[in-house]
C-alpha cells in the first residue's frame, strides 16, 4: 500500500507534498534508478539541483515511470556561478531540457552567495518564469532572515518555500519565526543531519519505544513541526522506510526531548560565507 503523504498549501496556493525525495550526492548514472524506487514506493515530490548533475536521471526517471505529470512535484535549483538575470533565464533553460519537462513546479536560488550580490537580479528573473508559467512556485534556499528582507524590500513576489538546513541539531527557531512572519513554507535539507543525530540518547529511545528506526523519529519530527522534508538515500529498503512514518505520532514530551538536542551542528556550508 502507497503512504498517503499530507500536501502543505503554499503561499500561491500550490501544494507540494511534505515528504520528498532528495538526490543530492547521488552520480547522474544511480539517480534513475534511485528515483524509479522513491516514485515505487509512493514518493512524488523530487528535488534536484543544477550543481548535483543529475537532472538527465531524474527526468529519465519520471518519463519511464508513466505517472501523469501533474502528480509529480519537481524541484531544481539555480547555481551560484548562475545568478544574474540574464545568466538565470538561461540556466533554466538548460535545467528544462535536462529533466524533459516544459515545466518545473518549484524553481530555487541555490544560495544567497552574499559576496556576489546579484540574488535581487536572480529574482527578478524568478518573477518573470513564474508570470510566463514556466515555474509554478518560486523560491529560495538557505537565505537567512536578513537576506529574505532584503529580497522582500524590492520585490512584490514572497518566495514559496525556503529550504534550509534544518534537523535536531540546527533547529533555525529565528529563520523559522522569520518564515512564519512572512508566509513563507520551511523546507528541511539534511533532515537527518547525514546521521549525526540518529545516534543522540533521545532519538534512540523514542525509536525502540516505537519500533522504529532513529531516521522515521526525526522525520515525524520535522512533520509535526510543520517542515518540508526530503530525505535521500539510494537503498531501496531505506527509501521505503524514510516514507513509512504516518502511522504514529509523538507526544508533546517527546517532541521536546527532540528540542532539546539543538546545538549548533551544521553539516554543511554558512549562507552568510558561502559564495
Amino acid at each position: 500500500m502507497t503512504p498517503s503523504v499530507p500536501a502543505v498549501t503554499l503561499n500561491n496556493g500550490v501544494t507540494i507534498p511534505q515528504l520528498g525525495f532528495g538526490v543530492f550526492q547521488v552520480p547522474d548514472e544511480e539517480t534513475t534508478a534511485a528515483v524509479t524506487a522513491a516514485l515505487d514506493a509512493g514518493y512524488r515530490s523530487i528535488d534536484t539541483a543544477a550543481i548535483y548533475g543529475n537532472e538527465a536521471g531524474v527526468g529519465k526517471a519520471l518519463a519511464a515511470s508513466g505517472i501523469a505529470r501533474e502528480e509529480l512535484f519537481v524541484t531544481t535549483k539555480l547555481w551560484n556561478t548562475d545568478q544574474g538575470y540574464d545568466a538565470t533565464l538561461r540556466a533554466f533553460d538548460e535545467s528544462l531540457a535536462k529533466l524533459g519537462l516544459d515545466h518545473v513546479d518549484l524553481y530555487l536560488i541555490h544560495w544567497p552567495t552574499p559576496a556576489r550580490d546579484l540574488y535581487l537580479d536572480t529574482w527578478r528573473a524568478f518573477e518573470r518564469l513564474a508570470a510566463d508559467g514556466r515555474i509554478r512556485a518560486a523560491g529560495v534556499s538557505n537565505f537567512r532572515p536578513a537576506h529574505l528582507r532584503r529580497l522582500l524590500d524590492h520585490s512584490s513576489l514572497v518566495p514559496a518555500v525556503n529550504q534550509v538546513e534544518l534537523h535536531p541539531g540546527l533547529q533555525q527557531a529565528e529563520l523559522r519565526a522569520a518564515h512564519a512572519e512572512l508566509g513563507i513554507a520551511t523546507e528541511a535539507w539534511s533532515p537527518l543531519a547525514q546521521g549525526a543525530v540518529l545516534e543522540d540518547e533521545a532519538v534512540e529511545t523514542l525509536a525502540r519505544r516505537y519500533d522504529r528506526s532513529p531516521a522515521q523519529i526525526v522525520l515525524r519530527w520535522h512533520l509535526q513541526l510543520g517542515n518540508i522534508v526530503i530525505p535521500k538515500s539510494v537503498t531501496p529498503t531505506r527509501i521505503a522506510e524514510n516514507i513509512d512514518v504516518f502511522g504514529f505520532a509523538l507526544t508533546e514530551e517527546e517532541m521536546a526531548s527532540l528540542a532539546a538536542l539543538d546545538r549548533g551542528l551544521r553539516t554543511g556550508p554558512d549562507p552568510d560565507t558561502f559564495n
